[in-house]
């Protein structure tokens, strides 16, 4: 595969030149305030430098799930009012459509080292579609906002799984290079896959097995160790004939997790379940709780109607010393519902132990989406760990083994 990088474009000359970046700013927010800025963040880099070698930058991207239509909550507009506050130097401006007369005449009266910011690709219902020409005609009308002599960034690896047209169908037209964001991720995701130095461990959590059953499958063979936290750990341990209480569980994947544990065994891989949970009587923050063994849920004082939301004390500090052997970690999804205070210990367990094995010379990577929420919402500095991805989904489709169409498409 060879992807042409944002050096070469830089150095073909880009001055005077319209660059069309795909930025992931879909960011999650709370009322109209961005909650986790984490992706803006990271999006600066190579729209700066593009905007400091003179072009005249068009950052397309997405916000949420929107039906194909404009939706005032849906609006990039927070995303960019963050951006402007954390790259001033930059005056980003967002167009009050995405392809529509407003863009094209913001896009024409943009300045030698300006950015706009595209509004919502999802607004129009053909980013989405899955008839190949509506997307080409979309992809088109991308294009036209960079005139005769435009070129295309794919920045946003979060996107890079999608078969979108600002994703794939735009590198068809325009020619396409990798923004460093995509190129680091790659980096970071070979180390995990065939580059990877042992002890090598794996760290999963998030609320439903079957989101990650396809990374299972793949890493079993690979990792030395997969440890299990979150809601997905009780259909492990109802796997092993433990009943589970009121806890989150998927009846219909049992039968697949018990196939993974016989398989891990045979492969070398071993799989670390929690020895104790937190148990409380009900889903909220202020919800009465207890610490129990793990093959004991039913056994406390919420009987049947109890309900796991974090691995407990003695779980959280085996876990972090098998961290502390590994020479690789990779986490994906929290251990508990961190959110309440009261649940996040084995969270906050997990990623002090990465913090620590990254500053003593450990690779480390924290997974995109929740797992980068928690870390910073916990009070974990981005640079505590070796990587914080932020590719979310696309991460677990490339450590799935899967081909990925916007990376695809920048293939030439």
């Amino acid at each position: 595969m060879t992807l042409h990088t944002l050096n070469e474009l830089i150095d073909e000359g880009v001055r005077g030149r319209y660059v069309l970046v795909r930025s992931d700013l879909n960011v999650p927010l709370d009322g109209s305030n961005v909650s986790d800025d984490g992706r803006i963040k990271a999006s600066i880099p190579v729209i700066t430098a593009l905007a400091n070698a003179g072009a005249r930058v068009l950052v397309s991207a997405h916000l949420g799930r929107p039906k194909g239509a404009p939706e005032a909550k849906y609006s990039l507009a927070p995303a960019v009012a963050r951006l402007a506050e954390l790259a001033p130097e930059l005056n980003a401006t967002l167009a009050a459509d995405t392809t529509g007369p407003a863009a094209q005449a913001a896009a024409a009266d943009l300045a030698d080292g300006s950015v706009l910011v595209l509004e919502n690709v999802r607004f129009d219902a053909r980013e989405t579609s899955k008839d190949d020409g509506e997307r080409a005609a979309f992809a088109a009308e991308l294009a036209a906002l960079t005139g005769t002599n435009g070129a295309y960034v794919d920045d946003a690896f979060g996107a890079v799984h999608r078969k979108h047209a600002s994703v794939y169908d735009i590198a068809k037209v325009l020619p396409s290079y990798q923004g460093d964001l995509v190129r680091t991720e790659l980096e970071v995701l070979r180390k995990l896959t065939t580059e990877s130095e042992r002890p090598y461990v794996v760290v999963l959590g998030g609320s439903k097995v079957s989101d990650k059953l396809a990374v299972i499958d793949n890493l079993i063979g690979k990792a030395d160790s997969i440890l299990v936290g979150g809601g997905m750990l009780f259909t492990f341990l109802a796997a092993q004939g433990h009943k589970v209480g009121a806890s989150l569980l998927e009846v219909d994947q049992i039968p697949v997790v018990q196939d993974y544990l016989a398989r891990a065994e045979a492969a070398g891989t071993t799989f670390v379940l929690p020895s104790d949970v937190v148990v409380a009587a009900g889903f909220a923050a202020d919800a009465a709780h207890e610490v129990v063994a793990a093959d004991a849920i039913e056994g406390s004082s919420f009987g049947e109607k109890g309900l796991g939301l974090d691995i407990g004390p003695v779980s959280g500090a085996a876990f972090a010393e098998a961290i502390a052997a590994a020479k690789t970690v990779f986490w994906n999804g929290p251990m508990g519902v961190f959110e309440f205070a009261a649940f996040a210990g084995g969270t906050r367990a997990v990623a002090q132990a990465l913090s620590t094995n990254s500053s003593n010379g450990g690779f480390t990577v924290v997974g995109g989406g929740d797992s980068a929420s928690a870390v910073r919402s916990l009070g974990f500095a981005d640079d505590s760990f070796g990587h914080i991805s932020t590719g979310g989904g696309a991460s677990l489709e490339y450590l799935e083994g899967k081909e990925l169409p916007g990376l695809l498409a920048l293939d030439r």
